[in-house]
């Protein structure tokens, strides 16, 4: 399983986490420790594939998490991903299975003309699909900004003028279950 979590940052989008767990894992415990890493960020709202159905919405649910499936199939996030990360605006972690994985990448064409991006055989992509999902859901648009209700609580509370936090309230991908 991985999680990545990206922000934007005037026009360059910059990957500020990913994490993986490797097999043999367990699911349940994957994702409780992705929920605490997502609060820690201030997330309750996720995207993600398609891979295990509604599992991965149910267990991030039981945590307090949002999780939305992708619009986009993994091909179409790799598409979208590569001008993003050959013109520069894209931001990475120095990650040696990110790279490595990005790197394998194939990309082939259908008879009908339709490009297709995925990992060689008994290769993995799950590093790079959770990347790739991250960036180019937060490269689709400006997230609406919304004060975090922790902090309208405090405020409600201080003596002095409040200090407000702004959090944006978007989706960042998990992918690859």
């Amino acid at each position: 399983m991985t999680m990545a979590i990206a922000h934007a940052h005037g026009d360059r989008l910059v990957l500020d986490l990913i994490a993986e767990r490797r097999a043999p894992f367990s699911p349940e415990s994957v994702v409780a420790d992705f929920a605490a890493t997502l609060r820690q960020y201030r997330i309750s709202r996720v995207k993600g594939d398609r891979y295990a159905g509604e599992w991965p919405r149910e267990a991030f649910e039981r945590h307090g998490v949002t999780y939305v499936p992708a619009e986009s199939s993994k091909s179409e996030a790799y598409l979208a991903f590569l001008p993003l990360l050959n013109s520069g605006r894209a931001e990475l972690v120095d990650h040696p299975r990110l790279l490595a994985q990005l790197c394998a990448l194939e990309r082939r064409t259908a008879r009908g003309g339709q490009d297709s991006v995925d990992h060689p055989p008994n290769a993995h992509d799950d590093v790079a699909n959770a990347v790739a999902l991250a960036m180019v859901e937060v490269s689709r648009g400006k997230a609406p900004m919304v004060i975090h209700p922790a902090v309208l609580e405090r405020s409600r509370h201080a003596k002095s003028t409040p200090r407000w936090r702004l959090v944006p309230d978007v989706s960042w991908p998990v992918g690859s279950w």
